[in-house]
């Protein structure tokens, strides 16, 4: 069995705040540390329930977090940016299951670092549904016909997950106090709990059908403001809602749908002043 493993940072074990996702600041090299220890525990579970094939995609930031001369030997890491599936770069039709580990809530909801891809975004919508990175990244492993199996994260993105997908295995490895505080397992338990719903995901595979996007979606973007939304509207194809910070693209996909929203997102991060 070919398994995909897609690895944000947000919703791993004992992370709080920014101060443990960002390169710049001082807790980040901790973090990579237990996200590579939290993503070898899914791997080494994957091997032992019989997969034979595993692929890695670092998917935070630069995407170049996951310590590779730690990671467990025998899988494959894709690693750094640009990539033209970002957070589910080389998933495709040969895989039989996805997971999604270190995920968290979608923008402007209740959990920790709850975000979509940049700051700038206040939502994102699929044929005017409300969704996040799980869902929009979830989507594309449909349009593959690859189920996602585990969502692991905080306790908000398993409850975003378990509302998307039926039958899906869901991991809370932390507690949402507030979006920069948490109650959380330590890793050794969180190391458990994951080995434990990995075998359990695997398990129930049968049980959990992709989440099949819609033909020709509509794709909307709501920005904070909007200068956000003038540089999004610079991509060929897209408008502006009148009245509204909404950038609006008609794809033919949601392969085309997901890669409009990261040209539209890379170019809002240019705007200057917020």
């Amino acid at each position: 069995m070919k398994l995909y493993v897609s690895v944000d940072m947000e919703g791993i074990t004992g992370l709080p705040d920014y101060t443990y996702v960002d390169s710049s600041m001082h807790n980040y090299g901790r973090a990579r540390k237990i996200m590579t220890d939290e993503v070898n525990y899914v791997i080494d579970a994957a091997y032992k329930f019989g997969c034979g094939d595993i692929l890695v995609n670092d998917s935070h930031s630069k995407m170049n977090n996951i310590l590779i001369d730690q990671l467990h030997p025998d899988a494959q890491l894709i690693t750094g940016e640009v990539k033209p599936l970002s957070m589910v770069q080389g998933l495709d039709r040969t895989y039989e299951g996805a997971m999604f580990v270190g995920y968290h809530a979608r923008a402007g909801q209740f959990g920790v670092m709850s975000h979509a891809m940049i700051h700038a975004v206040r939502n994102f919508y699929i044929n005017d549904k409300p969704i996040g990175e799980l869902g929009f990244n979830a989507y594309v492993a449909g349009h593959f016909g690859v189920p996602v199996l585990l969502v692991a994260g905080d306790d908000q993105a398993a409850k975003e997950a378990e509302e998307l997908i039926p039958n899906i295995t869901t991991a809370a490895v932390k507690e949402t106090i507030s979006r920069s505080s948490v109650k959380s397992l330590t890793p050794k338990k969180a190391g458990e709990l994951l080995t434990q719903k990995v075998t359990q995901a695997l398990e129930n595979r049968h049980n959990v059908q992709p989440l099949v996007p819609p033909e020709n979606p509509v794709l909307k973007i709501e920005f904070n403001n909007h200068g956000q939304a003038e540089w999004g509207n610079l991509m060929p194809g897209t408008e502006i809602v009148p009245g509204t910070t909404i950038v609006k693209y008609n794809a033919k996909d949601i392969v085309e749908a997901y890669q409009a929203m990261l040209v539209m997102t890379e170019l809002a991060m240019r705007t200057t002043f917020s």
